[in-house]
């Protein structure tokens, strides 16, 4: 299961996966609990994808959601957002006490979505 949720997550950034890989795997929807199990295989992806600049880093993002709404990181993952785009999920601990969970495009850093307000 891992390694699917691997693959789907490197078909889902652009990011050629393993020669070895059964096509199949790739086909496979990632966990839609993108903070679970196979977040160190995400880190792998991510940082690739970041690297060949296709990918914002994780921290501009964090910036871009703090000047919104003051507060704090709790969590961060990588999953298919509407449309089947990659987004990160960036769990959120508002000053005012609300626990938000921030979708943000990867390539774009748009903010597609707001959950918990």
């Amino acid at each position: 299961m891992k390694l699917r949720a691997s693959l789907a997550l490197w078909a889902l950034i652009g990011i050629a996966a393993p020669a070895a890989a059964p096509i199949t795997a790739m086909a496979q929807p990632a966990d839609p609990n993108s903070l679970g199990a196979t977040w160190s295989e995400q880190q792998d992806a991510v940082r690739q994808c970041v690297r060949e600049n296709r990918c914002l880093p994780l921290t501009r993002v964090i910036e871009l959601i703090r000047r919104e709404t003051p507060g704090k990181q709790l969590d961060a993952g990588l999953e298919p957002g509407p449309g089947g785009r990659a987004v990160y999920r960036v769990r959120w601990a508002a000053d005012n006490g609300k626990r938000l969970d921030y979708l943000v495009d990867v390539v774009n850093g748009a903010i597609v979505r707001v959950e918990g307000r």
